[in-house]
């Protein structure tokens, strides 16, 4: 026995040693609730994909910035008004202080950085540290040390400043705390696109060079993977080259390299023969930088995060291989306790093999529905405490939470309230659960919440309608697991991916939703849920969609085949539910997904 002991103490310490080969930079990433370091999709996806790592084994590092004020707590008055809070945390209660600092160069100083260390722990005990890096330090600025105070906050300048900090810093902090090996290094958006340049000042240094050559290029790109996330022209970051400039005024300032500027050294990086030649101009038009286009230079694969975005992807940046891999959710995270039990039950390997799922076909159907009423119930208690708002449990339920912007149309579904009061009256009772955060500085965002609540009022009498504030990763799981219909109606084809509708799908809660992002692959009209409107293909200068034709198809699935299917067909309405955990469950998460990576792009 103590044999036994011993041997697979030494396969544990083998297998968390400290050898890592993939580091996973991110701006953001969600690791827990109470620690506001994320905003939305990108760092849930973000912290997902760390845990799926952690569970397959995979030697992977990850590494973001520790926002001591976090994005923002979110309030809602009762017009709909939504104003911000600074989200405090106690960074102790979380996360481990390193001990190794580094400095970064920014302006004419030496910002010092340290890490803070929290470790994502796999289904089969091996672990994955992230560290987040900080700058409030009492050797720095004060203007320094806010630089890891917010998420997406300040202006564009503050955001180059804090990138300096993920790319260059985070390079830098790995080879302090020993991470020598890494053969590559994933860029989760544009955010960590300077980590590149890191890496070519390594690879000259490393030749005892001061400039950069193209086999540094060479070099470093075998070295990068790129994922893209967003066709929203906004979602990539370009800054004016007088920002480097300013970041780093010194000839030698940004990586010691005695003969090149910054601006100098960028555009070597963009004119050099490894380069791809028709990106050149587009990455320094009007004098600016396009991270997006520094990491498609510098990188070796480049994806998309769905079949469609791929092709979406490819038509923005026609002069680069863009590949398509397309997201996922970690199962073992957002399959509420009760579906939990029952996949505990019934299909005991599905948390180390995500694709036995499949056999949710064979699930009871009556204790498929018992664990749906039991997550059901969680959610209504929490509109409840937030709202005081006591729905009904019979009632069907709609569910619609994301980042609230304009192109993905919240409110859709509230274009025209008589023909709602009509649908209820006929076709069956139903209300609608809301929840989400606009940007501060996104005024049409926070103009939607407004609407809602406006709507909100003019339904009371026929239809509840409800918004949470503060969502979070709690409530989010709440909702996805807790509706009887998830709705997604976002403007195409500006839907890279998605994964609200995944983590619905785990739970047998099937989507009603616009033909764009992963719903391309994961409907089956009927069988896993339903579309709004027909299927387009994603082409230049296509017509925009025609939200009027789309809401129409909305009102008439859900009048005319999706209430009469739920009160009337409830056993076929369980059929669909089992079918979306059988076929898109077993599919969409994160653990197919970094399996797929590690094939396509860590191994390439």
């Amino acid at each position: 026995m103590l044999c036994t002991e011993r041997a697979a103490e030494g396969t544990r310490t083998q297998v968390n040693s400290n050898k890592r080969l993939v580091a996973y930079f991110s701006m953001e990433i969600a690791l827990e609730n109470a620690m506001p370091t994320y905003s939305g999709g990108l760092g849930v996806l973000a912290g997902d994909t760390i845990r799926a790592a952690a569970d397959i084994r995979l030697p992977m590092v990850g590494v973001s910035l520790l926002y001591r004020k976090g994005y923002f707590t979110q309030r809602i008055a009762e017009d709909g008004a939504q104003t911000e809070e600074p989200a405090d945390w106690r960074v102790e209660d979380f996360l481990q202080e390193e001990s190794p600092r580094v400095n970064v160069p920014i302006e004419n100083r030496r910002v010092e950085l340290r890490c803070w260390r929290y470790d994502v722990k796999g289904v089969r005990g091996f672990e994955i540290p992230v560290y987040f890096l900080d700058a409030d330090l009492p050797g720095n600025a004060e203007s320094d040390r806010n630089l890891t105070g917010k998420l997406y906050g300040g202006d564009a300048y503050y955001r180059l400043c804090q990138e300096v900090i993920l790319g260059i810093g985070g390079v830098r902090m790995l080879r302090a705390l020993g991470h020598n090996e890494l053969t590559r290094y994933h860029m989760n958006e544009g955010h960590a696109a300077l980590l590149a340049l890191e890496l070519l000042g390594e690879e000259a240094e490393k030749q005892g060079r001061t400039s950069i050559r193209g086999e540094d290029i060479e070099k470093v790109r075998s070295k990068c993977v790129f994922t893209t996330h967003t066709p929203v022209p906004a979602g990539h970051d370009s800054f004016p080259m007088e920002y480097l400039t300013r970041v780093f005024p010194d000839r030698n300032s940004f990586f010691d390299l005695k003969d090149a500027s910054s601006a100098d050294l960028v555009k070597r990086v963009l004119q050099a023969e490894q380069a791809f030649p028709d990106l050149q101009q587009a990455a320094m038009a009007g004098a600016s930088v396009n991270m997006t286009y520094l990491a498609l230079n510098l990188s070796t694969y480049v994806n998309g995060v769905a079949k469609q975005h791929g092709e979406t992807s490819r038509q923005m940046f026609p002069e680069v291989p863009i590949e398509a891999i397309t997201n996922g959710v970690h199962a073992g995270t957002w399959a509420s306790p009760a579906f939990q039990q029952l996949f505990d039950r019934y299909i005991p390997s599905w948390r180390e093999d995500n694709y036995s799922l499949r056999s949710a076909l064979a699930l009871p159907p009556e204790e498929v529905w018992s664990a749906h009423l039991l997550a059901k119930t969680e959610l209504l208690e929490v509109v409840r405490q937030k709202t005081g708002l006591k729905m009904d449990l019979d009632t069907f339920t709609i569910g619609f939470a994301r980042r609230v912007t304009g192109y993905k149309r919240a409110d859709l579904i509230l274009s025209e309230l008589d023909r709602l009061r009509q649908i209820a009256k006929t076709a069956g009772t139903f209300q609608i659960v809301f929840a989400g955060k606009a940007h501060p500085n996104d005024g049409g965002g926070k103009e939607i919440i407004r609407r809602i609540f406006h709507a909100k009022k003019a339904l009371r009498k026929t239809v509840q309608v409800v918004f949470l504030d503060d969502y979070n990763l709690e409530v989010g799981g709440k909702m996805t697991s807790g509706v009887d219909l998830w709705l997604n109606t976002p403007q195409f084809p500006l839907e890279a991916s998605g994964t609200s509708g995944m983590k619905a799908a785990l739970n047998g809660v099937p989507s009603l939703s616009i033909l764009d992002g992963w719903w391309v692959e994961g409907h089956i009209e009927g069988v896993t849920g339903w579309s709004i409107g027909e299927k387009r293909l994603a082409t230049a200068g296509a017509a925009p969609a025609d939200n009027r034709e789309e809401a129409d198809s909305l009102y008439f699935k859900l009048e005319n085949v999706i209430l009469p299917m739920f009160y009337k067909e409830r056993a076929h309405y369980l059929e669909v539910m089992q079918h979306a955990i059988a076929i898109n469950g077993s599919f969409f998460n994160t653990q197919r997904m970094i399996q797929q990576y590690v094939t396509d792009a860590y191994l390439h």
